[in-house]
Order: structure tokens, then C-alpha cells, then sequence
């Protein structure tokens, strides 16, 4: 996205330079953290193997797959690691394998996005275009989200479109999956990871899709703080809902460039320096989100 003049205001050319630099180390520590959770919950599950710790295991894997795509999106931007190689590897052999996005294909729709944010012509406008809905509407969306149905239709839809030039890297990821879960004596474990992606994920991705673009005070308005939001999340709403720091998504909006890494430094030095002052476009935690996102049944 071009930026206006007035960023600058706040911002200096140098100090963006500095926020815009890639950290192979941050970004080799971001997704050790990831798999480290992954891994964690699955032992969980396996050590103590009963319905609560199944349960909080398939939650966290779910987190994960959310987080693995989030990585993806980084690297579509070059904004991840140092080097585009290393970005076009990772984005497609290890997160976006893990998270069943095609690299190449996202990054062509994805930059479409963010050119055309602020327009009719902006392609995840559809995403988000009826919010806010009212609480009964966006009951049902949720329902149908834990409940397999919205997991079950996109799991569906990326059977049908089967390409291997797109899907083989997330075939052989699960590959590789059932082998190591295999060999620690524990095959059943694997229907976990498709439990998070059917009744899990679906639900953590709607909800952080409200939160960036649903909540958007215009979405028709060039300013990213007008049709795009921030969130500032509990903890264990990172966790779940916005990890890798994609909550800082005005931020990201103004400049994609910067690493995941650093978009809380910038949203700090703009918050300091006022640039949000006149804007109501940061929600405290989701249940802020889901406030801004529903309406009366008679609105």
C-alpha cells in the first residue's frame, strides 16, 4: 500500500528502516515456538490421554495451524526472514505445508488485498462486507464453525481442487506427521490435528478475520485506520486467536514490509506519538471485537 505523506509525521524514514529489518534468528525463534507448542500439546494428550487434555490439545493444535498460516502470510510478504529464498522455502515447505496454504497462490491473492484495500475491488471484502451482523447472525456463524460444518465445506473444497503442484507440500507434511506419531506409539493422535483443522481453526480464523477487517469503522476509506483494526489481546487470546503478532493489523496494513517481530515496537512508537489519537480503530481484547462487531436484533 502507497503511503500518504502524513505517516511521516509520526514515523521517520529512519526509524522505519530500522523496524523493516529481518531477523533470520527472530523469525527461525518464531516458528521453533510454534512447533514447540505443537509438540507440547500432543505429549500432553499422549502422556495423560483422557477426554480434558485431548480436548485442551486439540484447542492449542488448532491455535497452531492459525499461527503456521499466519507464518505463511510473513513470508508471501518477504517480511519474515533476510532472504527471499528463505522465505519462498519456509512459506512453502514448512509453514504453508502445515497450514494447507499454497504459497504462490496466496501471495498473488494476498498482494491483491493489500493494493486494494479501502475498495470496492479489495478481494477479501466478501470475508467481512455484512459486519457488523447481530448477535443471533453471528451465533450461527460460530455454531457452525465448532460444530464441523464450515471445516467440513473448506476440506471439501481443497479435496476437490487438488493440485499437487500446490497441495503436495501439505501431503507430505502429514506424511511425516503420521510417521513421528506413529513411532512414539501413538497413531491415534493424528485424528487430533484433523479435529483442530475441522472444528477448531474455522473458528479461530473468522475470529480474527472480524477483528482486522469486521470491525472497520469504513471500509471504503483509504486510511488503514479507518478500514482496518488493531487488537491488543489477552494472552491466551494470542494464543489461540492472533498469535505471531498479527493483531497489529492496522500497523501491518501501514507498512507490510515490517516483520511480525517488530509490529509491536511500531505500534508502540505511533501510539506514542498520537497517531491513533483521533481514531477508534484499537480493540482491547475480542470480546471488544465481538462488542464492535454486533448489533441489536432490531438495528
Amino acid at each position: 500500500m502507497k503511503q500518504a505523506p502524513e505517516i511521516f509525521r509520526y514515523i521517520s524514514r529512519q526509524e522505519l528502516a530500522a523496524l523493516s529489518r529481518k531477523s533470520d534468528a527472530r523469525a527461525f525463534a518464531t516458528i521453533g515456538w510454534q512447533a514447540l507448542l505443537a509438540i507440547a500439546a500432543f505429549a500432553l494428550a499422549i502422556a495423560w490421554p483422557n477426554p480434558l487434555t485431548v480436548l485442551v490439545a486439540i484447542v492449542i493444535l488448532g491455535g497452531r495451524i492459525q499461527a503456521f498460516g499466519i507464518i505463511t502470510h510473513d513470508c508471501a510478504h518477504g517480511a519474515f526472514f533476510r532472504t527471499p529464498a528463505l522465505n519462498r522455502f519456509v512459506g512453502k515447505w514448512v509453514s504453508g505445508a502445515i497450514a494447507h496454504v499454497p504459497l504462490d497462490l496466496y501471495r498473488r491473492y494476498h498482494l491483491d488485498h493489500h493494493r486494494h484495500a479501502g475498495t470496492a475491488e479489495d478481494p477479501d471484502r466478501w470475508m467481512v462486507k455484512s459486519y457488523p451482523v447481530t448477535r443471533a447472525s453471528l451465533k450461527r456463524k460460530l455454531i457452525r464453525d465448532v460444530t464441523g460444518q464450515t471445516g467440513f465445506r473448506d476440506l471439501m473444497a481443497e479435496i476437490n481442487g487438488f493440485k499437487w503442484s500446490q497441495t503436495g507440500p501439505s501431503v507430505l507434511f502429514h506424511a511425516m506427521l503420521f510417521v513421528a506419531l506413529l513411532a512414539a506409539g501413538a497413531p491415534w493422535a493424528y485424528a487430533m490435528w484433523w479435529a483442530a483443522r475441522i472444528f477448531v481453526y474455522p473458528a479461530t480464523m473468522r475470529l480474527r478475520q472480524i477483528s482486522e477487517h469486521g470491525v472497520a469503522k469504513d471500509r471504503d476509506h483509504p486510511d488503514a485506520r479507518v478500514n482496518t483494526g488493531t487488537t491488543i489481546p489477552h494472552w491466551w487470546e494470542a494464543l489461540l486467536f492472533s498469535p505471531c503478532n498479527v493483531n497489529y493489523h492496522v500497523e501491518h496494513h501501514i507498512f507490510a514490509s515490517v516483520p511480525p517481530y517488530r509490529l509491536p515496537a511500531l505500534h508502540r512508537l505511533l501510539a506514542s506519538r498520537g497517531y491513533y489519537a483521533a481514531h477508534d480503530c484499537i480493540a482491547r481484547g475480542f470480546s471488544d471485537v465481538l462488542t464492535r462487531a454486533t448489533r441489536p436484533t432490531s438495528a
